[in-house]
């Protein structure tokens, strides 16, 4: 049986947050005239005057949280914003203390939880080097021996004496990654960090990952890219309001994070705003689904396989047969620029002598959106005459995946599609 390098056991973590007015500068004449008001507002309703009880709520950012992982083993953990993962990571890093719980860490812990994570701004480079080692509590024998292949890999030589005040955020992320990876430690806590590095760079970072879990290191991985989670991770714990909400394979728990339906509205049939046309057929439903699974999809990854379900029915029960349907829909982007157009006829599917109420089921394959957040007006046009127009719904997120299976999948900082290619070269 392997041996156990993370236990986590029960493990709580609880905020104050004040209640009302947001906070704003005060001189300390104004905090005690308000503390005194207070004392004696307390005791002339007979309430305890050292009572906190009102001016605070209190939030849990994890609430009972146990896992294990097993020495070699790479851990995915997933979630939306605001779900407990950064916050789990700064207490496994001892940056912050739980409320409750127990924590059992099985070797030495290198972190990278954000951008120069343990860097001392004053300090060059290589006296980051050194000093991280330090804290590790490796001799300086031990971080010599490994300090060229720590260089090489960040790719800062040039600048290697420069204070790292000065460095960008992708040279801070690539030497603090690389001097987290390769260093003598058991264990290695990454957070969303990798986002800020090139295309490149998260290629050589999987790559490394992929070695030190060969050679006995274990990693806990927080991500939104599900392409790195699905290509590094065999198992993962999806995480909601500070709770673990499924501990399962990868693919599991990331087919339950992308099927809440949160974000776009399917049902159509009490909209009335910005909706045209004759109305004798209406569109009833609209969205996306796993085309394995048939799980409906809130958000979709770049390279999963996703159907588009339109629902239409008619209003008046005395059509029995609608000669041709056709139906449109166009998406664009946050910044309303077009995308693409899918249309039934134009692909050369054609729907004729159909029922007055359907399913049409648009099998679109592997997704070829890149990351963003995507809008699509529809169209349904009944022998050629407009019958239902609808704007702003199924509005859809797509998240970074590796669509083309090479561990290249940095596009969060454009909307688009991905091409189908094929290369050679003469």
């Amino acid at each position: 049986m392997s041996e156990i390098a993370i236990k986590v056991e029960n493990l709580s973590k609880s905020y104050r947050i004040r209640k009302g007015e947001a906070a704003r500068y005060t001189a300390l004449r104004d905090v005690m005239a308000e503390r005194a008001a207070q004392f004696f507002n307390h005791l002339k309703k007979g309430q305890n005057p050292f009572s906190q009880s009102g001016q605070h709520e209190i939030f849990w950012a994890l609430d009972d949280v146990s896992f294990e992982v097993k020495q070699g083993e790479v851990m995915g953990v997933i979630g939306r914003n605001g779900a407990g993962k950064s916050t789990l990571l700064k207490i496994l890093s001892r940056i912050t203390e739980p409320d409750k719980g127990r924590i059992t860490l099985n070797g030495r812990v290198a972190s990278l939880l954000e951008v120069g994570t343990g860097f001392h701004p004053e300090l060059t480079g290589r006296e980051n080097i050194y000093l991280s080692g330090a804290i590790l509590g490796m001799r300086r024998e031990e971080i010599k021996k490994r300090f060229d292949e720590i260089v090489d890999f960040a790719g800062v030589e040039k600048f290697l004496d420069t204070p790292v005040k000065r460095y960008s955020s992708g040279m801070y992320v690539r030497l603090g990654f690389a001097v987290a990876a390769h260093l003598e430690t058991e264990i290695l806590l990454v957070d969303e960090v990798l986002a800020v590095g090139d295309a490149e760079f998260q290629q050589k970072c999987i790559g490394k990952m992929h070695d030190v879990g060969k050679h006995g290191k274990s990693i806990l991985l927080v991500s939104h890219n599900m392409g790195s989670i699905r290509r590094l991770c065999q198992k993962s714990f999806l995480m909601d309001n500070g709770s673990i909400a499924l501990f399962s394979n990868t693919e599991d728990c990331i087919t339950e994070y992308v099927s809440c339906n949160r974000y776009s509205k399917t049902d159509l049939s009490l909209i009335k705003k910005n909706r045209s046309g004759s109305g004798i057929v209406r569109l009833s439903e609209v969205f996306f689904q796993d085309s394995n699974t048939g799980k409906r999809l809130n958000e979709l990854i770049s390279g999963q396989a996703v159907d588009l379900i339109i629902k239409y029915k008619s209003k008046e029960l005395a059509i029995n047969l609608i000669r041709d349907l056709q139906i449109g829909v166009s998406i664009y982007d946050e910044e309303k620029g077009f995308v693409t157009v899918l249309n039934n006829r134009m692909s050369n599917y054609l729907f004729e002598n159909v029922g007055s109420e359907g399913v049409l089921i648009c099998s679109l394959g592997k997704i070829s959106f890149m990351y963003g957040a995507y809008n699509c007006i529809f169209n349904l046009l009944i022998n050629h005459v407009l019958s239902d127009r609808v704007e702003g719904v199924c509005r859809f997120k797509v998240m970074e995946g590796d669509y083309y299976e090479s561990g290249f999948s940095n596009c969060h900082d454009r909307s688009g599609i991905y091409v189908n290619q094929k290369w050679q070269i003469l």
